[in-house]
């Protein structure tokens, strides 16, 4: 990076500060440049949206507030209108379009939206407001929530054997909890990689979510890791692959007179479920180190922050470890 002071050199700098917030004081991991000739400091735009959505996501999680992805999600759900969703919920005609791209409510505001991701909650405010409906729009709706309780059910069910956590934190990496998400990136890597043994998968997955928290202060899965002998893993990682319908063991037999199982899939990852930077990080993890082995990649995890200050810890390694990842 140049620097804007004398056009010489800049260096990327780290240092823990606290920042105000709605009167509150949030302490989060700063990122900015340094002039080597002048010592004086600036940031970019994608450092100051890093440091702002550490805070962010502290005080989302600290008084219940939905994620901007999860207030999107819930509205999809229902099948509404931004400026429809807005109106039920006696906001301004755009305000709720604003939550989704990333202004957040206030704690009020943010308790109500957590609130109708229940649909039982959110049909009581659409019964108030069944007289901004017409007669055939209010059945429809009313049809959707029922069937959207059978779908949560279902969603709830399936990820409850993969995510130990419901609510999203820096043990999460602030990710969304999705089990299809997840399969998606299992099955990118199996399609580049031309098949993947678990190991190598465990390794390749905590790489991407740290990578993608050094990058963006979120993660991809919404997986939490543990420290453990040959590295950081998911923590259900004796689950993982197993609990994925498009994932197959395939046995394949070593030369020592042992087998081992290998990742493989007759299915192609949708890869509308990711934005553009979330994919250019899984393509340079896959340039970086898809072409390492197991234990090439084990080793590499051990010089991590991650590993060294949780392997003799029974914590989960939190995601703030990620910013001073080496490998990537």
């Amino acid at each position: 990076m140049k620097s804007p002071f004398t056009g010489g050199e800049a260096r990327l700098r780290k240092e823990q500060r606290e920042l105000c917030f709605r009167k509150e004081n949030f302490v989060y991991v700063a990122h900015f440049y340094e002039c080597v000739d002048t010592k004086e400091q600036f940031i970019t735009t994608q450092l100051d949206e890093m440091n702002v959505g550490q805070v962010y996501n502290q005080y989302r999680v600290k008084y219940g507030i939905p994620f901007p992805d999860e207030i999107k999600d819930l509205r999809e759900l229902y099948g509404l209108s931004a400026s429809k969703m807005s109106e039920i919920l006696g906001l301004g005609a755009n305000q709720y379009r604003l939550y989704e791209m990333g202004e957040v409510p206030s704690e009020v505001i943010g308790k109500t939206l957590k609130s109708i991701m229940n649909p039982a909650v959110f049909s009581m405010y659409v019964r108030n407001a069944e007289n901004q409906f017409q007669p055939q729009e209010f059945a429809k709706l009313c049809d959707k929530l029922a069937r959207a309780t059978k779908h949560l059910d279902e969603v709830f069910s399936a990820e409850n054997n993969i995510y130990t956590m419901a609510k999203r934190s820096a043990i999460n990496g602030y990710a969304p909890q999705s089990q299809s998400k997840l399969q998606h990136v299992v099955l990118y890597f199996i399609e580049k990689l031309g098949g993947v043994f678990p190991t190598k998968m465990n390794k390749l997955l905590f790489f991407t979510d740290f990578y993608s928290y050094k990058r963006r202060a979120v993660g991809i899965t919404g997986l939490a890791y543990k420290a453990i002998q040959y590295g950081p893993v998911p923590e259900r990682w004796d689950m993982l692959y197993g609990s994925m319908d498009a994932v197959e063991p395939e046995i394949v037999p070593f030369a020592s007179g042992h087998s081992g199982e290998l990742l493989v899939s007759k299915h192609s990852p949708d890869m509308s479920l990711f934005s553009q930077e979330e994919m250019a990080i899984m393509d340079e993890v896959i340039h970086k180190l898809g072409s390492k082995t197991a234990n090439q990649l084990s080793e590499m995890s051990h010089q991590e922050d991650a590993w060294l200050r949780f392997k003799d810890a029974s914590a989960l390694i939190d995601y703030t470890a990620a910013f001073s990842l080496k490998a990537l």
